[in-house]
């Protein structure tokens, strides 16, 4: 008995001894703890200061790597948390930072927002009738600067900006004027305005939505004509597609938002930049005294940055939730996009259409890309397991170059309001985006990357061009057994370019996914869709059903299962359960198509999606 005694003791010695070094972080700790459980440290920042110096300095108790676990709580980042190549663990000593529980460690970008009062004077322009009703708080400032912001959260529930109409009831437009860069639209009933500083006109357009910044706003009989401001006046009035539609089967909608007047419905904001005021309109049963209230501040709240000669390696997010990033380009510049919530640098119809790669090419564009909440570039062996993403003012999580062998499981995505997840080159802004990408350098291509049983749903919310995956040049990336769904546009979106030209695109694999209730407001989508030559890429075994069908969108039969966009080639698309054999194909190179439709095994349908041991993601709260 005693030499089993000693036997489990020196096991236990042993485990202990080549353990993870643990290093804890609490909202109730201090910088100045040694970070035991006991005496958490304060800020991830600091978490990784330690651990980077443990690395340095070789300390025995990373001999088995490092694990930084936070405890539960909000962790409100005053800058982008920066994780570097000296924060890189190994195959058999790697970096995790994770939660103690699963999704109630939050790494967040928000201010809250607090000391709110009835209103109790009178304010310029707003709505005689619910003055009673709205609150007001001040908006506090951060780093001694006063803040904007594009989303207001309260009790974990997402605002909206005042408007003067939602998307069950928008008007559409009367004319777009080129040569003057005006838009006439009928005239609202509010004609007039204490400012249209800040003011927003929001527009659908075919596959993409543009929100340009209004300049003036004038009355001319029953019609209203708006200008906007630069640059965005310029790229919308400029640029060939997709442009504002004036057609007989009707003219593109749109909505007006961001101005007093429009305050009237229970659950809308208005920001007084000005007076650093918020004005609210609780919904029935908030008690704003109570309520968590919480504006995004910062775009990106994690950047993993590697170089191609020393990449970040070997790092885990396991448990985590991510929450209240911003974006705050189209408060700035306005937002103008070609496709995907890519938004125009420059654009302009060709007088005399051709270029070298293409000699039908009317048009060329330069884009530049959203930013993420998390962002990484020139990593390997990255992972993000069990995760949440959610009340976030652009991306969700952006791979955006120079990625290899990194893995997204079982995390969740919603409310955001640009694409869940974001992978690889598109163009870079001094690149015309028509042009294929063919690197010298083989490493700047995302490539072996593991996307498999996430549940995306309600992403795109603003931007609502934006897939809820989107991969554009990668290699040999699979897309696998993920549920996406209640989007907008198009589900899982695979190439960029529009070109037959032979580039680094091949090898990627979209196979066992769900993908339903796609569609809402944008067509010329697929629930699988990709772009230009992808040598050997697989589409296979997915489940695809339940398209919305949205009135007013510019044609109504460009909604399909499966689309196969301009120079689509060189691909393999078999054994798709769709609800119809809707399938989509613009100027296609060779693919192979076989037994795809309503026909094809049932079995198809139980095996897709989400797999049993990660089902529990779609229940929790």
């Amino acid at each position: 008995m005693k030499s089993l005694l000693v036997f489990l003791l020196l096991t236990a010695a042993g485990f202990n001894a080549y353990s993870s070094a643990k290093i804890w972080v609490s909202p109730e700790g201090s910088d100045s703890n040694p970070g035991t459980e006991q005496q958490a440290m304060a800020s991830l920042q600091g978490a990784l200061r330690k651990a980077r110096e443990m690395r340095r300095l070789q300390d025995p108790a990373v001999e088995k790597g490092i694990e930084i676990i936070l405890k539960d709580g909000y962790y409100a980042l005053p800058e982008t948390l920066l994780i570097r190549p000296e924060d890189s663990g190994s195959r058999d000593r790697p970096t995790t930072i994770k939660a103690e529980h699963y999704g109630k460690a939050i790494i967040g970008g928000g201010l809250k927002i607090e000391g709110w009062e009835p209103l109790k004077k009178r304010v310029k322009g707003m709505n005689k009738s619910i003055g009673s009703k709205v609150w007001v708080a001040k908006v506090p400032t951060c780093g001694g600067r006063r803040i904007d912001f594009r989303q207001f959260y309260v009790n974990g529930r997402k605002a909206g900006p005042a408007a003067h109409s939602d998307t069950s009831c928008m008007q559409r437009i009367l004319a777009v004027d080129y040569e003057k860069q005006e838009i006439h639209i009928p005239a609202p009933e509010q004609r007039n305005f204490v400012t249209t500083d800040g003011m927003e006109f929001f527009i659908h357009q075919m596959w993409e939505v543009a929100i340009l910044r209004i300049k003036d706003f004038r009355i001319k009989g029953n019609e209203a004509i708006l200008s906007f401001h630069a640059p965005e006046s310029r790229l919308e009035f400029e640029h060939p597609w997709p442009p504002p539609v004036v057609s007989e089967e009707g003219n593109s909608p749109f909505i007006l938002s961001r101005a007093i007047e429009f305050l009237d419905k229970p659950g809308e904001w208005y920001h007084d930049r000005e007076q650093a005021l918020l004005y609210y309109l609780p919904l029935n049963g908030q008690d704003m005294q109570q309520a968590e209230c919480i504006v995004p501040v910062l775009e990106t709240l994690v950047s993993v940055q590697g170089s191609l000669d020393r990449p970040a390696q070997y790092i885990r997010f396991e448990g985590l939730s991510f929450a209240h990033s911003t974006w705050l380009r189209p408060s700035k510049q306005g937002y103008v996009p070609l496709q995907a919530g890519m938004f125009l640098l420059d654009a302009y119809k060709l007088q005399q259409p051709g270029t070298h790669d293409k000699a039908t090419l009317e048009n060329q564009a330069w884009i530049g890309r959203q930013a993420a909440a998390v962002e990484l570039y020139a990593v390997n062996n990255t992972v993000f397991e069990a995760c949440r993403f959610e009340h976030l003012g652009a991306s969700g999580l952006d791979y955006i170059e120079a990625s290899a062998d990194d893995r997204i499981e079982g995390c969740v995505f919603q409310d955001i309001a640009g694409s869940a997840i974001v992978m690889g080159r598109f163009s870079e802004p001094g690149t015309e985006t028509h042009l294929p990408y063919q690197p010298k350098d083989y490493r700047e291509v995302s490539r072996k990357a593991l996307i498999t049983d996430n549940y995306i749903f309600n992403c795109a919310t603003e931007y609502w061009g934006c897939p809820g995956i989107l991969a554009g040049y990668v290699q040999e990336v699979e897309i696998r057994h993920n549920e996406v769904c209640e989007l907008p546009y198009t589900g899982i979106s695979v190439g960029w370019g529009w070109t037959r030209t032979a580039n680094c695109m091949k090898n990627n694999r979209i196979v066992a996914n769900r993908v339903h209730r796609f569609g809402r407001h944008n067509y010329s989508c697929g629930g699988l869709y990709t772009l230009s030559a992808q040598t050997g890429t697989l589409i296979a075994e997915n489940y695809v059903h339940d398209i919305y069908r949205p009135e007013y969108v510019h044609d109504k039969n460009q909604g399909y299962y499966i689309y196969l966009d301009e120079a689509s080639s060189w691909m393999t698309i078999r054994d798709n359960w769709c609800s119809l054999p809707k399938f989509g194909q613009n100027q296609p190179g060779l693919n192979h198509w076989e037994n795809n439709g309503p026909q094809v095994d049932e079995s198809i349908k139980l095996k897709a999606g989400i797999r049993p041991p990660w089902q529990y993601i779609k229940s929790q709260p």
